[in-house]
């Protein structure tokens, strides 16, 4: 089985064509700058074909993707006709879907229900789907979302202590995100200890997100009814007291718009350090050559760090005892010494970090960075969304 995956932004769409027999990637691409001027990237076989195409919206975006994947540039596709399912990465479920699901009219009428909770993102999903009813008419579409693996957790974790009516009105609770990254992650993680044990997941990226899984299923996260909630991210604040916001208003005049896209554009590493939301940049500065900078530089890592141990903390007294911590995720996966400033002084909790191990990790690979004497095995976990996407597109196909 051949699946298309789609994950569609308000102003990009990525793609890839995935042959499920061995679960190789055929071929993958970028579309940006929709409705601006437009760009078309693809890779097949480690070559790269750039093109500068108008694309106005999501359908003329996959327009381009179609005609890509018919042409010599794939020469592993020989016409449409050869992509069996389509799956898509779809932000928000709400609490409509506990699962993935197989696309039809009844669910896209659900999905456009939810744009209040996802109105930067949901629309854009929605319209990758359109289109490509579309251009792929026929062809079976499976919903995979950013929510639905933490839809297992309890009411006491994902309510909030506001009233009843905030939920049961507006569907105010927590939702969490980075779902189909966490779901991959636990799924590795029982492959490689044997069990559905106890785990905690972290997902450290630009955006970062941790997971308290047992026994299969997440009992919490650290986002919340929208992304901003939790830890420090690159440019998002993470748990801030909400009376801020009224604070930052009054001074600034900003709106409550405004003042929310302060919190998620302007914050965060970039907020705190003055340099940039990308951590290398910040590390770059921070261990560099003295310069203004630098002192903020430095704090932004430590808080970023420190927030993340902080919850590790607070979901391992959650969980009770735990199996295995995995880091996941751009910065998860390649910041040894970020690692390093999350674990150090876990020892009281059977937490204990093997240092040359975590320093001559191998990239790319699955990696155990635990000293020996660790109770709690430590990994380095590559993520793939897009597998675990094309995964729940083949298992709801089939």
């Amino acid at each position: 089985m051949k699946v298309l995956v789609i994950n569609a932004g308000s102003s990009s769409l990525k793609y890839q064509v995935m042959d499920m027999d061995n679960e190789k990637v055929i071929t993958k691409g970028l579309c940006e700058r929709i409705g601006i001027d437009g760009r078309h990237t693809n890779k097949t076989d480690g070559k790269k074909f750039v093109e500068e195409v108008t694309m106005k919206n999501h359908s003329d975006a996959l327009k381009v993707v179609m005609k890509c994947l018919e042409s010599d540039v794939v020469p592993e596709i020989n016409s449409l006709k050869d992509i069996d399912a389509v799956g898509h990465r779809v932000l928000h479920a709400g609490e409509a879907f506990k699962d993935s699901v197989l696309i039809n009219d009844e669910v896209m009428s659900v999905l456009e229900s939810l744009i209040p909770l996802g109105p930067l993102h949901q629309p854009a999903n929605i319209s990758g789907i359109r289109a490509c009813e579309e251009l792929l008419p026929g062809v079976p579409q499976v919903a995979v979302f950013d929510t639905t693996f933490h839809s297992t957790m309890p009411a006491y974790a994902y309510r909030y202590a506001i009233p009843k009516e905030a939920y049961t009105k507006w569907g105010i609770r927590k939702y969490g995100f980075h779902g189909t990254s966490h779901k991959y992650v636990a799924g590795e993680l029982e492959k490689l200890e044997g069990k559905k044990g106890n785990f905690i997941i972290c997902h450290i990226g630009n955006g970062a997100s941790l997971s308290a899984v047992s026994g299969g299923k997440c009992i919490d996260t650290t986002m919340g009814y929208t992304p901003l909630e939790g830890v420090m991210m690159g440019s998002r604040s993470g748990d801030v007291d909400p009376s801020i916001c009224e604070r930052i208003m009054k001074e600034t005049g900003m709106t409550i718009n405004e003042t929310i896209s302060y919190l998620n554009k302007k914050s965060g590493l970039l907020g705190v350090s003055g340099v940039s939301e990308d951590m290398r940049d910040v590390e770059l500065v921070a261990f560099g050559e003295d310069n203004d900078k630098k002192e903020d530089a430095l704090l932004a890592l430590q808080m970023h760090s420190y927030r993340v141990k902080k919850y590790i903390g607070a979901f391992y007294a959650a969980l009770g005892r735990v199996d295995a911590i995995a880091f996941t995720a751009g910065v998860g996966e390649n910041g040894a010494e970020y690692r390093e400033a999350v674990l150090t002084d876990l020892d009281g909790l059977g937490i204990v970090l093997d240092k040359e191990k975590n320093k001559n990790f191998k990239r790319g690979e699955v990696n155990i960075v635990s000293a020996d004497n660790s109770k709690v095995k430590i990994y380095v976990i590559p993520t793939d969304e897009e597998l675990m996407i094309a995964k729940d597109t083949q298992r709801l196909v089939k």
